[in-house]
């Protein structure tokens, strides 16, 4: 599975690097490319982890924003916040994951347990901190368990 995954990365990357340059670079600002950039390298590197990734920037309709990632890894379900930076020199990528973040996702993780048939047994917040920094391998982060329920 591993090869099959690791192709199948290569390739959305060079998909991305191609629309970039047949559109003269991208419509977004580039804080959002950054962000999409990491949302999909933590995809792939979840994947290479073992997550089976369940859902990518679910949205309830009700409560406002979106959670990045939804995965089980075996028996627990979790809802994973992935922060992008491109350098450590300001604050850390989770940082940005305040008290109102996480009020947002708890109550968006609600919602997303509300629509399911059978709620888990587990479940847990996880926080991916990713760091594009130039000139090196992309650094990764994984907080598991970064906040509770309360």
């Amino acid at each position: 599975m591993e090869p099959m995954l690791r192709l199948l990365e290569g390739f959305v990357h060079a998909s991305d690097s191609l629309a970039v340059r047949l559109r003269r670079g991208s419509t977004r600002p580039a804080h959002l490319e950054v962000g999409r950039r990491g949302e999909e390298a933590a995809f792939f590197y979840l994947r290479r982890r073992g997550y089976i990734v369940v859902a990518r920037g679910w949205r309830s309709g009700k409560v406002r924003g979106d959670l990045d990632l939804v995965a089980w890894e075996n028996d627990t379900l979790c809802f994973i916040e992935v922060k992008t930076r491109t350098s450590r020199n300001v604050a850390t990528a989770e940082s940005a994951v305040d008290d109102d973040k996480t009020r947002v996702l708890r109550r968006l993780a609600r919602q997303y347990l509300q629509a399911l048939p059978v709620a888990p047994e587990q479940v847990r917040f996880d926080v991916l901190s990713i760091y594009f920094e130039a000139q090196k391998p992309a650094d990764y982060e994984h907080i598991r368990n970064a906040f509770d329920w309360h």
